[in-house]
Order: structure tokens, then sequence, then C-alpha cells
């Protein structure tokens, strides 16, 4: 996520101050990102450092105000028109976690797939009413409308996002009983040990030939009558 770009964009409605900057950031993103004072203040000092804001005089209150600069406005036009880079993502914790459980000593890594399906669908839930909620303040046109706008987007993406984790989950559940079943096929069946070979002009034993004939310990059926 880039602070430094959101920040920016806010600028550029008129200078503002910290604190003000935080909380229009957290209204317009819906606080999904929540971000503290602390963090502001850095990423302003930041822009400044690179030429990209400048101290703005102060507010009625003496807070000091920082307003975009003709080289901040040029950065903020090219981030919007740049395609975000999708060749280093981001760490998904959730990757993580099911790439090192795979083998791992003493994990059901189908039981972690479960347990992650369950809060998944919950959270797609929290999000579809929060959109629903969302989507009627935009219908209803009150003064905060493009907030509540920027906020139906986030949701969205939300949304769209924890429907293909679920369905990544249900894929990879999917493979694992596939991989577990071809494994086993290919394991093979435990080997027999094969009856030892007659000896010729010899009787046989009778314990050694039940047992080969019939599979068990017990006499094979009709051989005690033949030898009465």
């Amino acid at each position: 996520m880039s602070i430094r770009h959101g920040l920016l964009a806010l600028l550029e409605r008129g200078p503002r101050y910290g604190s003000q900057l935080r909380t229009e950031f957290e209204s317009r993103t819906g606080s999904t990102w929540p971000l503290n004072v602390g963090q502001v203040y850095t990423t302003l000092s930041r822009l400044e450092r690179d030429g990209l804001v400048a101290p703005g005089g102060e507010d009625e209150a003496g807070h000091t105000l920082y307003a975009i600069t003709d080289t901040g406005r040029a950065e903020l036009r090219e981030w919007y028109e740049r395609p975000v880079d999708r060749t280093n993502p981001p760490r998904d914790e959730l990757s993580i976690k099911l790439a090192m459980a795979v083998g791992a000593p003493g994990v059901d890594i189908r039981a972690v797939i479960q347990s992650q399906r369950h809060a998944t669908i919950r959270a797609m839930q929290d999000y579809t009413r929060l959109k629903a909620q969302a989507l009627t303040a935009v219908e209803s046109g009150r003064s905060s409308e493009r907030d509540d706008l920027a906020w139906l987007l986030v949701l969205e993406q939300l949304i769209f996002q924890t429907e293909a984790e679920a369905r990544w989950l249900d894929h990879s559940e999917a493979r694992l009983v596939r991989l577990s079943r071809t494994a086993d096929e290919a394991t093979p069946a435990p080997a027999t040990d094969p009856a030892p070979p007659a000896v010729p002009g010899s009787a046989p034993d009778s314990t050694s030939t039940s047992a080969s004939v019939s599979g068990t310990s017990g006499a094979p059926r009709g051989f005690r009558a033949r030898r009465g």
C-alpha cells in the first residue's frame, strides 16, 4: 500500500496537517488500512525531503500545514497512470502458511484449510454487509458521498479478493486429495512368500499342504476321507 501517494492525493485537495490527513485517509478507505500519526508525519518528512510537499504555514489552531508542490503533482499524476507492479507481489501469510504446512510433521493441512475457509467466509459476509451500508449511503446523496463511493470500491475489491481466496482453498484441498489418492495407488501391495517347492518322491507334509491349498492352518476339504 502506498501511503506516500495516498497522502499526496489528499494534499492535492489543499493544505492539511498530520492528524487531518490520517482522518481523511481512513475515512476514504473505511479504516481498512489504519494509520497512526507517527506514520503520517514520518511519510510527510520524507515527502518534504524529496521535494514533493512543502510547509504551508499554520491554521488558526496552530497546526503545521503541508502543501503539495508541482513536483508532487507530477509524481501523483505518474502514479495514477502507472499500473501497479505485480512482479514482486507482497508476502501473503496464508500462502506461506500452507506452503510450510505441506509435509510438516504433525500438521493436518486439510484442517488448516478448513479453518481458514470458515474465517474467509465470515470475512466475506462482513464485507457484503458493509457493502450494503456503503451502497445505501452513496445512493442517499449525502455530503460525504465521495468518501462513501471510495469505501464502496475498496469493499468490492475485498469481496472479490475473499471470493478468490475461498476458491483457491477449495482448489488446494481438492489437489491434496488427488495427490493422496495417486500416492496410494502407486504404492505396491506387500509381497507374499511363495510356497517351497515339493521334493520329488516324498510324501507331502499334511500341515504345509493344507496351508498351501486352503490358505489357512486347517486341512482342505476331503483330504482326511481320501486317506482313510
